[in-house]
Formats: C-alpha cells, sequence, structure tokens
C-alpha cells in the first residue's frame, strides 16, 4: 500500500512539472526567450474584441524566415477566400501586400503557401478554423515540407487552432473582411505572466 501510495506522489510530481508545447503559463526559472524558443508573437489591435498578443510557430523547413528586416505594422490579416487556400485564392486585392490567413486541411500546408503567395501575400498564418471540443486545438504545430518540391518565398506560421477559429468566428460575427495586426511583437523581455495572451489560453 505504502509503495503504491509513494507511486502515486511521483506520477503526481511529473505531471506537474513536465510542460507542454504551449506552456508559457509554466515557470522553473527559465527566461521568456527559453520558453518560447524560436515562435513569434503577432498582436491585434482591430477590431478591439481580440485585442491580445498571438503565439505562432514558424514553419519547419519551407518558406523564408521571420526576422526584423521583415516587420508588419498596422497590417491586414485576411481570410482567404477559399478558406482552406487549396485553390486559386479570389480575394487577392484584400491580400496583396499583407497577411493570408488559412485554415488547415485539404492540401498540404506548402501548397497553401504557395497560394497565398500568388495572391499576393507577404506571409501566411495557418491555423483552425472550428472551435470544438479537441485538446489538438491547444497545441501548435510544426509544419513541414510534403517534398512537392514548390517554391515559396515568404514566410509561412500556424497559430494555436483555438486562437485562429476564434479570430475567424469574431471576424464573421463583426462582418469584418480582416484583422488589422502589428508583426512580429518582442516579447523577449516580457515575464511570462504579463503577456497579453487570450484568455481562452491555458494559464
Amino acid at each position: 500500500m505504502r509503495m503504491n501510495y509513494t507511486f502515486l506522489l511521483i506520477l503526481l510530481k511529473v505531471t506537474f512539472v513536465m510542460p507542454g508545447a504551449n506552456d508559457l503559463h509554466f515557470y522553473d526559472g527559465s527566461s521568456t526567450a527559453d520558453v518560447i524558443a524560436g515562435d513569434f508573437f503577432f498582436e491585434i489591435i482591430d477590431p478591439p474584441e481580440l485585442g491580445y498578443s498571438y503565439r505562432i510557430r514558424p514553419a519547419k523547413d519551407f518558406g523564408s524566415v521571420f526576422n526584423e528586416t521583415l516587420h508588419f505594422h498596422k497590417a491586414r490579416l485576411v481570410p482567404t477566400v477559399p478558406l482552406h487556400s487549396c485553390s486559386e485564392i479570389i480575394n487577392h486585392e484584400e491580400i496583396v501586400g499583407h497577411i493570408a490567413l488559412s485554415e488547415r486541411g485539404e492540401c498540404s500546408f506548402v501548397f497553401k503557401a504557395t497560394k497565398a503567395q500568388h495572391a499576393g501575400a507577404r506571409a501566411v498564418i495557418i491555423t483552425e478554423s472550428i472551435d470544438r471540443w479537441d485538446d489538438s486545438l491547444d497545441h501548435l504545430i510544426e509544419m513541414v515540407d510534403d517534398k512537392m518540391e514548390l517554391d515559396v518565398n515568404i514566410p509561412a506560421a500556424f497559430l494555436l487552432g483555438r486562437s485562429g477559429a476564434t479570430i475567424l468566428r469574431t471576424l464573421r460575427r463583426l462582418k469584418r473582411k480582416y484583422a488589422i495586426v502589428n508583426l512580429p511583437v518582442n516579447m523577449t523581455h516580457v515575464p511570462i505572466n504579463k503577456m497579453n495572451q487570450p484568455p481562452w489560453v491555458a494559464w
């Protein structure tokens, strides 16, 4: 009985201290830079209902990189039409020079990035479009090249599914064609518990 009790305590301790892929709330003395690793943040400044900082994970082995030379100030984050971006994007006039927002599924990440690039986007963010009770919506996905040998010259990143679904739903409700964003936002020296993350992101 004592052995089982000791094992349970060890199991609970391990469960408590093992952070997940998106555990910004976890603090073990590591710096913010250590926790967010190679991820980036953008902020939505309009509409105000979505006024938070959002974490995105750059594509692993395709597209150009997010860096200091690529800065979006009050840029549009535009949901593509069609949202899956697996065919020609028809709302390219709104997207040219801005950031495309596409949903995951139906074709590869690389193919979506190619379509966004053809539509004139300077970057593409891919996410989920349906908010459901699914743990996968609370984790960032590693986007990798599927070896289609497509030439992608814009940066691509994945946005937490729960955040993407909320952004898309809110824009539809407000009858807005896009959100206004700043990207990237430097969070390196912001304490983890001071980050203006959305309330639906677990802390």
